[in-house]
């Protein structure tokens, strides 16, 4: 009985969520792209219309056999350093706006297991993480309630000539992150 209590409480909140965003930002649009979905809307309109760039999907298979086969590679080697096919594909297909934070994070991974991280340290690092793509979402979400309800897209004050604070606050939250992944 609980379980579909929750299915249809997701069902109504999730609607009414999509409904807000597409109101406030259009989904698909490039304030609030869907890059996934683009992708397999792609494909999918390319497979039942026939017009599948082909020569892109064989070399996208070719470019895959030959990340497996370094991968491969470097595991009999017994490196450190290996290739996964999957990350690489994402990091063909994701815009760099998402590619970038995604990269820092590895770096920041690497270099606190470099200074002797702990794995708790790294679970810590992982939830913060996350905590901080959840609390990402959920601003998107409150940020675009005004919106939906007023119509106007234009409602946030101006802030022009406090464009530094953007790049500051992320250097700030990446040194963060850091200090406490290589918290002892």
């Amino acid at each position: 009985m609980m379980q579909i209590v929750c299915v249809l409480s997701a069902a109504v909140v999730l609607g009414l969520v999509l409904d807000i965003l597409h109101t406030a930002y259009e989904i698909g649009s490039p304030t609030l792209s869907a890059p996934q979905a683009t992708l397999m809307k792609s494909v999918a309109d390319g497979v039942f219309t026939g017009n599948l760039p082909w020569a892109f999907v064989y070399m996208g298979a070719l470019i895959a056999v030959i990340i497996i086969l370094i991968d491969i590679r470097q595991e009999k080697r017994g490196s450190d350093f290996r290739v996964p096919v999957l990350a690489v594909a994402v990091g063909i297909y994701l815009p760099i706006t998402l590619t970038v934070p995604i990269f820092i994070g590895g770096m920041i991974n690497h270099l606190g297991k470099k200074a002797g991280a702990s794995k708790t340290a790294e679970k810590k690092g992982l939830l913060l993480a996350s905590g901080l793509i959840t609390g990402e979402a959920l601003m998107g979400i409150f940020v675009a309630v005004p919106i939906f309800l007023s119509g106007n897209k234009n409602w946030w004050p101006n802030f022009s000539g406090f464009e530094f604070l953007g790049p500051l606050a992320f250097v700030a939250v990446i040194y963060w992150i850091y200090k406490s992944v290589t918290k002892k």
